[in-house]
């Protein structure tokens, strides 16, 4: 049986009651990053993004949200622990939207990103990307083009390092453009062998997403798997967005 994942994009925007019931689920440590955060409405994403997940894994696994708990690797990768552990779990937000992925066995890694006004893409992409991804964003026909071919491969290459577990910033040369399976340097095999490091494989996939987001998924291995994705953009209401294959095509 091919392995799925589930993308659920979530809106960081709620009433006052539903964002309450969020925070109240979070532990100790997401309450007190939560409050470590200053400005109001970067707070309460973070509280949306965190308290989302605790209810959409519960639902998946039939557990009280409240009682998940997550482990934080080396570079902050979480992982389910307890009787609940076993489905591999990713999170990430941008703007006013939260992306929850939840996988099997295999590691996983989800992205959203929104263009950042007054960011030069072109810029940004030379500054950072391989040549010829550099070269891609700089050839967009209007900045809203870059900034959208900026975004896209962003969320590629963060999706494909959260699913490693390692950090954004040495991999940002990694060419996620052309090909949906990539490779990425695993930590755990440099942490094991010292003086060498053994590159993973991930399978990437594009996620449909609403207005200018991007999203991408990454499983560790080259194995196809399927992509669920929901837009839950109101206070307990599902709707499919689609599915992709999670293969070359």
């Amino acid at each position: 049986m091919r392995d799925a994942v589930r993308i659920w994009i979530v809106s960081a925007r709620v009433a006052p009651d539903e964002l309450a019931g969020y925070r109240a689920l979070l532990d100790a440590d997401e309450r007190a990053r939560a409050a470590a955060l200053t400005q109001t409405a970067t707070r309460d994403r973070f509280t949306v993004a965190h308290g989302a997940l605790r209810v959409l894994v519960g639902r998946t696994l039939d557990a009280p949200p409240e009682r998940l708990a997550w482990s934080r690797g080396r570079y902050g990768k979480p992982t389910l622990t307890g009787p609940w552990a076993g489905p591999q779990t990713s999170l990430s937000y941008s703007g006013d939207l939260v992306a929850v992925a939840v996988g099997g066995a295999r590691p996983v890694g989800v992205d959203i990103q929104h263009p950042t006004p007054g960011l030069d893409p072109t810029a940004m992409a030379t500054r950072f990307f391989a040549p010829e991804e550099a070269r891609h964003v700089a050839a967009g026909p209007d900045a809203a083009t870059r900034a959208d071919r900026f975004a896209r491969l962003w969320a590629r290459k963060e999706a494909v390092v959260k699913a490693a577990g390692g950090r954004l910033w040495p991999h940002l040369a990694m060419p996620v453009h052309r090909g949906d399976v990539v490779e990425c340097v695993d930590p755990v095999a440099v942490h094991r062998v010292s003086d060498d490091t053994t590159p993973g494989v991930y399978r990437l996939s594009d996620v449909a997403t609403p207005a200018a987001y991007r999203v991408a998924v990454a499983l560790a291995g080259d194995a196809p798997y399927a992509v669920e994705s929901c837009h839950r953009l109101a206070a307990d209401s599902d709707r499919r967005s689609g599915s992709a294959s999670g293969r070359p095509g």
